[in-house]
């Protein structure tokens, strides 16, 4: 059973979930949702820790779910969140995971809380911002991210206006939301009751300074991409595995933005493979 919690930090509360699986397993994953969501773990998630002995805690980040508001976060600053969050639950042992907006947030936590993290797997991330490659490059929608480079206030307009273009998603995409990932679909809808504020801040932030190096990453990391992502294009995985010390990328060549989420299963496995991260 899932168990909702609030954890006070930095001013206000961070609404946080806790799947309650034996803490005497391998690590606990630590779930880092995608733009928008509300931080509630998703079903497959939730099933296949559950099949390895995993146990999972999510959060909503700083607008999302209940999770009190803090305009001008970076991405660096999850690692002191899920560091709060794992100080509640008394955790030590944590293993990363982020899907689309989530990953950037999950590499914080890595870079910037060596001891408390033994492994990370993003799906679908974007890299930081850069002119050493095209990084609107491929994107069918990149308006919204464009205008994040002009600041809070350019976001949050363009926020008033902004529609989901459905060339975003490649037909893996649509059917991955039609049958696994349906849970997905089902939070995001929700994720409109707490408004744009969780969206807007995270695209701010993806699109600035992160607040860390990919080199200060040093635990583990699977850079999983999708070939035909359009929302977040392949040349940004390439690069995260390309600066992040000894990461490994799967390049999977049939797979958009949400169909890559299929993966999360072997991702875990890879996890769980690797040395020292079972403890």
């Amino acid at each position: 059973m899932v168990t909702e919690f609030e954890v006070e930090r930095a001013g206000g509360v961070l609404h946080a979930y806790d799947s309650g699986s034996d803490a005497s397993g391998p690590f606990t994953l630590v779930w880092h949702h995608g733009s928008p969501q509300t931080g509630a773990p998703l079903d497959p998630v939730l099933s296949a820790a559950a099949a390895r002995g995993i146990r999972v805690v999510s959060y909503g980040r700083p607008s999302y779910g209940g999770s009190t508001a803090r305009p001008g976060r970076d991405v660096a600053s999850a690692a002191a969140d899920v560091v709060a969050i794992a100080d509640a639950l008394g955790l030590d042992r944590l293993a990363m995971m982020g899907a689309s907006g989530g990953g950037p947030h999950a590499l914080a936590a890595a870079a910037l809380a060596p001891g408390r993290v033994v492994g990370v797997v993003t799906l679908g991330s974007p890299a930081p911002f850069t002119e050493r490659f095209d990084w609107f490059g491929g994107m069918a929608a990149p308006a919204a991210l464009r205008s994040a480079r002009e600041g809070r206030a350019a976001r949050a307009a363009f926020a008033e206006h902004d529609e989901f273009d459905p060339e975003q998603f490649v037909a893996a995409d649509y059917a991955a939301l039609e049958g696994e990932w349906a849970s997905l679909g089902a939070d995001v809808a929700r994720s409109e009751a707490f408004g744009p504020g969780g969206l807007v801040d995270d695209d701010v932030a993806l699109a600035a300074p992160w607040g860390f190096e990919l080199g200060d990453v040093r635990a583990p990391v699977l850079v999983v991409q999708g070939a035909d992502d359009r929302v977040i294009p392949p040349a940004h995985g390439e690069w995260l595995a390309r600066w992040i010390p000894g990461a490994e990328l799967w390049l999977r060549p049939s797979d958009g933005h949400i169909s890559v989420l299929d993966a999360m299963p072997e991702a875990l496995d890879w996890l769980l493979a690797k040395p020292g991260v079972r403890g």
